[in-house]
């Protein structure tokens, strides 16, 4: 799952009369805005359709960024702009929308002209378009800086990102292997989902995924244990034979995903054991596919499998699917982990992954092949979609620390111990009080901006604990 640079289109507002009163000012803007586009190409590939300089070119241009399927819209005055102007526009838009008041110059000089002020003048310009788009109730993200600066950056980056992912989330599509029955907080009604969150929960039987394991080659399978002992600590204990169930599991996954043209996908662990076929859980598979920007989650759960992929476009690839078990008073932590799936690609720098022949008692299968890690330590942001009554969602959302603790001597599973900011108490008891879900996304580094931005473009309720 390729990641892209997000796509946004650069409105940049000037009205025409300018030109008239100052010859070359048109120009001189055009050549500002440009200046942008190259500023915030590190974050975001911009396309500068020329100046909006009229009702009618506004409208055009915003027509024009639509038609292309751009994640999102930046607007920019290059100087005043009547705000009425944008009113058509907006009626038709269907991208993500913030404003950012910067300008030329950074500083108000002694010898400053009028023709200083006029190209440094966005505030009000912005002003009146704002007000425009916060009485028309469209939802945008507004700032305010030095355009030098990282600050700014980083808002556009943390824009784009929410923009890219809200594109993403609308074209996913989740496969689900089952549900388990009984398991509450996974239930939603899957087309307020799919109309609201953006994927389609498309429902298979594990068969789809036994019949192409037939067709992967002894090639294969023998390339990529060569591979695992290049990138991982393998366990003496652990089989060849075992290794290439395991292997055969993850192709059997992965080619399904590719032919299909899934983001992600749900499995409930039952369902491998009544199947009769499968002699291991796919955890292997799971682990490795997530590594690769799938989305998972376990016992049929499409909300959180979609959001973990979801988490990996709003971070790079770093989205981990993860549940709470206990929490450490004494560390003031969480312990996190589940039955052995983990995105071992976000493994701490400073150590190597495992691969170990592992016991495991759930689902009455052989040992399946885990991969032991623990998560780059430092920021990290937690986050769970939960299915509210009447169709409604609500993104919860917690920031935290990973810890650097890794020495658990019994623990076979990928585990994380996590600092809330809030402290634990605070933390858990938020969680339960918003309907936070027991099955979670956790992205490295603090990226709770771009899911708030997220939360504001679907539309749907935000809280951070």
């Amino acid at each position: 799952m390729e990641l892209r640079k997000p796509r946004l289109g650069l409105l940049g507002l000037i009205t025409e009369g300018y030109e008239d009163t100052f010859p070359g000012i048109l120009q001189r803007q055009i050549n500002y805005a440009n200046e942008l586009v190259e500023t915030l190409s590190p974050v975001a590939d911009i396309t500068f359709a020329g100046p909006g300089l009229n009702r009618a070119r506004i409208e055009e241009i915003m027509e024009q960024y639509n038609s292309q399927k751009l994640d999102g819209v930046l607007i920019v005055l290059l100087a005043y702009s009547q705000g009425a102007y944008l009113t058509r526009a907006l009626e038709k838009n269907r991208l993500p929308l913030a404003l950012a008041v910067v300008q030329p110059d950074q500083e108000v000089l002694d010898d400053w002209e009028e023709l200083d002020l006029t190209v440094n003048q966005g505030i009000h310009g912005a002003q009146d378009n704002a007000n425009v788009i916060v009485r028309g109730g469209y939802a945008c993200e507004f700032f305010a800086g030095n355009r030098h600066e990282e600050r700014f950056l980083n808002f556009v980056e943390d824009f784009a990102k929410a923009a890219y992912t809200r594109t993403r989330l609308k074209s996913m599509r989740t496969a689900i292997f089952s549900r388990m029955c009984g398991m509450g907080d996974i239930l939603t009604d899957d087309l307020a989902f799919f109309k609201k969150i953006g994927p389609e929960s498309c429902h298979d039987t594990i068969g789809s995924i036994y019949s192409r394991m037939q067709n992967v080659t002894e090639a294969q399978i023998k390339q990529q244990i060569e591979l695992d002992h290049e990138r991982f600590d393998v366990d003496p204990k652990l089989s060849y034979s075992s290794h290439a169930v395991a292997v055969r599991e993850y192709f059997g996954f992965k080619n399904y995903l590719e032919e299909m043209g899934y983001d992600a996908f749900t499995a409930h662990f039952d369902q491998f054991a009544a199947d009769g076929r499968f002699k291991q859980l796919p955890l292997y598979a799971a682990s490795n596919l997530m590594a690769e920007g799938y989305g998972y989650a376990a016992e049929g759960d499409v909300m959180c499998a979609s959001m973990v992929s979801a988490a990996h476009a709003i971070g790079n690839n770093d989205a981990n699917f993860t549940e709470m078990y206990t929490m450490d008073f004494v560390k003031k932590a969480i312990i996190f982990c589940h039955a052995g799936e983990g995105n071992w690609a976000t493994c701490r720098s400073d150590m190597r992954p495992r691969l170990i022949d592992r016991f495991l008692g759930e689902g009455g299968l052989e040992n399946p092949p885990t991969h032991i890690f623990t998560p780059q330590y430092g920021p990290a942001t937690l986050t769970s979609l939960a299915s509210i009554e009447g169709g409604k969602f609500r993104l919860v959302l917690a920031k935290g620390e990973i810890l650097p603790k890794s020495d658990l001597k019994r623990c076979e599973m990928p585990y994380i111990f996590w600092r809330p900011e809030s402290g634990i108490e605070a933390c858990v008891e938020g969680w339960l009080q918003n309907a936070g879900t027991h099955h979670e996304v956790i992205n490295i580094g603090e990226v709770s901006r771009r899911w708030k931005m997220l939360a504001k473009m679907l539309d749907i309720e935000y809280v951070e604990l």
